[in-house]
C-alpha cells in the first residue's frame, strides 16, 4: 500500500510502500475514497506538533469499509463512512456525558503501531487514522457510518474542518440569531465558522484575513464584510461595523498568541471568545487581567467543534443535501496523493482552501 509518510521536520514527506498489519478484533479497513490536506498536518511537518518519524499523515477523510475485526459492532462491511480524528468509544466519562470530542480513548487510537515500512521499521497513524495512504487501518471508535450520496470529498472535509469550524459556531458558541460574528483566519476552517454563523441566523459577520482569495471566498459563503487586517488595526475596523462596540462572538482560526489577543480586542463587553486554532504546545498568550473581570467577557475554547460525531457527522450531511451548507465549493484543488507535498506548498502560500487527495 502506497502512503505519505513523516520522516523529520521540515522535510518533505516520503511517498513509500508500507506493508499494513492485520486489523485486531475492534479494528475497520476502510478503502479511503478521498482526503483532504490539513493545516494540523502541515504542523507536524513545520515541527508545531511534535511527532516521532515514521508517522503516516492525514486525519481528514471519507471512504468504504473493507474489512473488519470480529468484535466490531458499530459499521459492517461495505459501509461508506467518515474518519474522526477524536474517537468516540462511547463509554468513557466523557463519551458519557456527551462530549465525545474529549473522549479518553484519543491516546490509545493514535499510539497505536498499523504496519511497517520498506525497511521493516513500525510506522504509526497521524491521530489514529492516517489517511493520506490508499487505506487505514483504525479503531471502530473512529469512523461513523453515514447514510448519503454525496462525493467522498465533500464527506472527507466533514472529518476535521467543517466540524471544527461549523461546530465552533453551532456548538460551542450557540451564535444566536440577530448577533455579529468575527473571524480571525479564514482558512478551512474559519470558512466553516462563517457559514455556521450564517446558517445560525448571525446578521453580520466579519471575514479578517491578509489573503485576499480567502476574504472574498467568506464573502460568498455569506460573510457580509470583510477586512485585510494589513490595513490597519482589525479591532478597530471590527468596532467601526458594530456600532463602536464590538463582535458578539469572535472565533480565533489561526493558533497564534496574537491573534488570539487580537480576537479577545474585537470582542464587546460582556461578548464572547472562542479559540478554534490549534496553537504550539509551549503557546503561552497574555490577557488584561482587568479586562477579564470589568468587561466581562468569555473565553472559549473549541475543541473539534465541541461536537458529537455520531450525531453531527449525520446532520451536517443534512445541511450540504438541503443546500445549507456549501462544502464543494471549500475544495480548491482535487490532487494524487504524489502531490500531497506541492499541497503543503500551495496551503502555505494562501492559494488554496483545501486540497483534497481523490
Amino acid at each position: 500500500m502506497r502512503a505519505a509518510v513523516y520522516v523529520g521536520q521540515g522535510q518533505p514527506l516520503s511517498i513509500e510502500d508500507v506493508t499494513p498489519a492485520p486489523p485486531g478484533p475492534g479494528d475497520v479497513v476502510v478503502e479511503i475514497g478521498a482526503s483532504g490536506v490539513c493545516h494540523s498536518d502541515l504542523s507536524v511537518v513545520n515541527g508545531y506538533l511534535r511527532m516521532p518519524d515514521g508517522v503516516v499523515l492525514g486525519h481528514e477523510a471519507a471512504g468504504r469499509v473493507v474489512e473488519v475485526g470480529s468484535a466490531v459492532t458499530r459499521v459492517r462491511k461495505g459501509d461508506r463512512v467518515i474518519a474522526s480524528f477524536v474517537p468516540a468509544c462511547g463509554t468513557c466519562w466523557y463519551c458519557e456525558q456527551d462530549r465525545s470530542n474529549l473522549c479518553d480513548f484519543e491516546g490509545r487510537a493514535a499510539g497505536a503501531t498499523r504496519g511497517t515500512r520498506p525497511g521493516g521499521s513500525p510506522y504509526l497513524a497521524f491521530t489514529g487514522l492516517g489517511t493520506f495512504a490508499e487505506t487505514f487501518t483504525a479503531s471502530e471508535h473512529s469512523v461513523v457510518r453515514i447514510e448519503t450520496d454525496l462525493p467522498d470529498e465533500q464527506l472527507a472535509l466533514i472529518g476535521c474542518g467543517v466540524t471544527t469550524g461549523l461546530g465552533a459556531a453551532l456548538n460551542t458558541a450557540r451564535v444566536e440569531p440577530g448577533a455579529s460574528v468575527a473571524v480571525v483566519g479564514c482558512g478551512g476552517v474559519g470558512q466553516a465558522i462563517v457559514q455556521g454563523a450564517r446558517i445560525a441566523g448571525a446578521s453580520r459577520i466579519v471575514a479578517i484575513d491578509r489573503v485576499a482569495m480567502k476574504r472574498e471566498q467568506a464573502l460568498a459563503f455569506g460573510a457580509t464584510d470583510a477586512i485585510d487586517p494589513s490595513d490597519g488595526d482589525a479591532s478597530r475596523q471590527v468596532k467601526r461595523l458594530t456600532g463602536g462596540r464590538g463582535a458578539d462572538y469572535a472565533f480565533e482560526a489561526v493558533g497564534l498568541p496574537e491573534t488570539i489577543r487580537e480576537a479577545w480586542a474585537m470582542a464587546r463587553k460582556g461578548g464572547t471568545v472562542v479559540v478554534v486554532g490549534m496553537a504550539r504546545v509551549d503557546a503561552q498568550v497574555t490577557l488584561p487581567a482587568f479586562g477579564l473581570f470589568y468587561d466581562e467577557k468569555r473565553i472559549l475554547g473549541s475543541k473539534y467543534g465541541s461536537a458529537r460525531v455520531r450525531r453531527d457527522f449525520q446532520r451536517f450531511v443534512g445541511l450540504i443535501e438541503a443546500g445549507r451548507l456549501d462544502v464543494g465549493a471549500m475544495v480548491s484543488r482535487r490532487i494524487r496523493l504524489d502531490e500531497v507535498n506541492d499541497a503543503f506548498r500551495a496551503m502555505e502560500s494562501g492559494e488554496v482552501i483545501r486540497s483534497v487527495i481523490a
